[in-house]
């Protein structure tokens, strides 16, 4: 009786888990860098929501506190009136 058989299957046995378990490693290393990435792309697109709001908030013309002020309202309620 000779083991060789054997030990050969048992080698390939071997080598298909590994290569199961290396397969599963990658996945898993694929879906971690793709979650890290969209949670950049998330924080990129809130800090800049953030920073464009305050940008636009610390230049602010008097139009943006009276908005009632500017004419646009008012010419367009007179057209064709005769005023």
């Amino acid at each position: 009786m000779s083991t060789e058989p054997e030990n050969q299957i048992a080698a390939e046995a071997s080598a298909a888990e590994e290569a199961e378990e290396q397969q599963a490693s990658s996945t898993l290393k694929v879906i971690g860098w793709l979650s890290v990435g969209v949670a950049v792309a998330a924080l990129g697109v809130y800090l800049g929501r953030e920073l464009r709001s305050r940008y636009k908030f610390n230049h602010r013309t008097p139009y943006d506190f009276y908005d009632h002020a500017s004419a646009k309202e008012q010419q367009a309620g007179e057209f064709g009136l005769g005023i």
